[in-house]
């Protein structure tokens, strides 16, 4: 029998009693049948799970980019309406993370894995919760409650019992660290395109419909104009159903890409077993593991910068929108700048994933990150100039890339650094991933309903072509001071992360022994098996 720790566990009366161990046993014990051998992804596997991280991306800059305009200017809400929705909406999601965590890291195991149950039983409903969204319901009274109970449910649905089983999924596609890396460099790439494929099918559609406002050159006389004639109230009217056909349409299609991207996750990824974890999950409770994993000094260094960092982002995103069509004055362009940042954003994905694995992923976040700052300030300092914008947009587009990449890239690195430490826990990946998420996403309804109600508060006056100057100094904000701020924060506190390109190859190196080890013993296990039989 091989030497290891195993072979100290069993009394020597058993030993003695043995029937002699035959080649044919040995030979099994080297081939434990629940284990699965550490191979490497090939690249169909990698697109397969990318492409599973695209719908997120698409429903997500689809509403993060245009779902306030729409309550606003398209449902026709007031701004304290539209900021009730977004906050709630995202709170909701926010709190139904860490429970659906919990839930997903108790699922049993069955022929199709853990995680894909949950992506697959999410996917019907998530979708058709999708298109009532973005649906004007034919009632007034009711409009509010219509918006905020489909999106609620969509985000529970979508971003919760999907996003955070596939996100979770990353750490059961493989066992090592630079496969692990590689998916994730893919997937991001997959879902910087898919933020493209919903900025542009969404922006272009709706772009295409002629958009109503009120045309006055002073906001103190839009009560002037609520006398027309019939024929002129008839004929914004018309536009108003033009727009609210577009926005339905433009979610038909996301709807459907949704669906395939599903499929194709389904059919070409395979859920590595993790038997190890199982057992674990039987012996320790959900509040001795949650403890666990909010004690551990890298993960919550690591969440609480990219909070800060995320939450700039997010404002700016969030407000992008309505700062290009009113402040900007492009009424009938901010579709185009809004897709240049997003193409710029998937061409500069491999250059951050190149320069990460180059001169390592602290360094890659201060440079990518604050790579936006200057053109943050810009945008708001220069006059309103189309060729300018278009630069600016696809310069800022880089630091997007390097957003959406490095928190993803380096979650996996916090999980791999717990288990050197903790390594008779495991099973506790989805709490990782669905409490970063947590974090991020309650900080996104904050920014949303904070920023809307600023919007109220400045005067912000729904359907109106041009806004005053006050909703114009407040957009200034909310794009440009209120994200550099966040940032700066964030990037000071990502200063104390503790791990570095040396400590991630030294647990990687630990997690390589402690799996040989486990193999070890059971080899050793499978061996003595017949032995104690007897």
């Amino acid at each position: 029998m091989a030497k290891g720790e195993g072979a100290e566990q069993f009394p020597t009366s058993l030993l003695l009693s043995a029937k002699p161990v035959t080649q044919d046993d040995i030979k099994i014990a080297k081939r434990p049948p629940q284990k699965e051998r550490v191979t490497a992804l090939t690249v169909c596997s990698k697109v397969c799970f990318a492409i599973g991280g695209a719908p997120y991306q698409i429903t997500g800059s689809a509403l993060g980019f245009f779902l306030q305009i729409f309550l606003l200017d398209v449902a026709q809400l007031d701004p304290v309406s539209a900021s009730v929705i977004l906050f709630v909406g995202r709170a909701w999601d926010a709190v139904t993370d860490p429970t659906v965590g919990f839930l997903v890291s108790r699922t049993p195991w069955t022929r199709h894995g853990r995680m894909m149950p949950w992506i697959l039983v999410s996917t019907v409903p998530a979708v058709l919760c999708y298109f009532l969204i973005w649906v004007v319901p034919p009632i007034d009274e009711g409009k509010m409650l219509w918006y905020l109970i489909f999106y609620c449910l969509f985000q529970s649905l979508q971003t919760v019992m999907f996003h955070v089983p596939y996100s979770s999924l990353t750490m059961f596609i493989s066992n090592e660290q630079k496969e692990r890396d590689s998916a994730t460099a893919y997937r991001m790439t997959i879902e910087v395109l898919g933020s493209v494929v919903g900025t542009a099918v969404q922006g272009q559609i709706v772009g295409m419909a002629s958009s109503p406002c009120i045309n006055s050159t002073s906001v103190t006389n839009i009560s002037n104009h609520s006398m027309h004639s019939n024929s002129s109230q008839i004929f914004i009217d018309d536009k108003t159903f033009n727009e609210r056909r577009a926005y339905m349409i433009a979610s038909g299609a996301i709807s459907l890409i949704y669906v395939l991207c599903a499929v194709v996750l389904f059919v070409g990824v395979t859920e590595k077993y993790n038997d190890g974890g199982l057992k674990a999950q039987r012996r320790m409770s959900f509040r001795t593991g949650l403890c666990l994993v909010m004690s551990h000094g890298p993960y919550v260094k690591l969440v609480l910068a990219f909070l800060f960092t995320s939450l700039g982002f997010m404002l700016l995103e969030g407000n992008f929108a309505v700062f290009i069509k009113y402040t900007l004055g492009f009424r009938n362009d901010f579709q185009n700048i809004l897709l240049v940042i997003m193409l710029s954003a998937t061409v500069t994905v491999p250059m951050w994933q190149w320069f990460l694995c180059r001169f390592g992923k602290k360094t890659a976040v201060y440079i990518g990150i604050t790579w936006a700052v200057p053109f943050m300030i810009l945008v708001v300092c220069i006059s309103s100039n189309l060729i300018v914008s278009y630069i600016v947009s696809i310069a800022a587009g880089a630091s997007v890339a390097a957003a959406y990449l490095l928190p993803w890239s380096m979650l996996p690195d916090v999980v791999d650094d717990f288990k050197v430490q903790n390594p008779d826990s495991h099973g506790h990946e989805a709490i990782f991933f669905s409490f970063y998420v947590f974090f991020t996403k309650f900080a996104s309804g904050v920014s949303l309903g904070v920023s809307t109600l600023a919007l109220s508060f400045a005067g912000y006056v729904t359907g109106a072509c041009v806004q005053p100057d006050s909703v114009n100094f407040t957009l200034k904000m909310l794009v440009s001071a209120a994200p550099v701020a966040l940032i700066a924060l964030g990037l000071s506190i990502f200063k104390m992360y503790p791990i570095d390109e040396k400590r991630r190859q030294y647990n990687n190196k630990q997690l390589q022994l402690l799996r040989q080890r486990s193999d070890e013993q059971d080899s050793e296990m499978e061996v003595l098996q017949p032995v104690i039989e007897a």
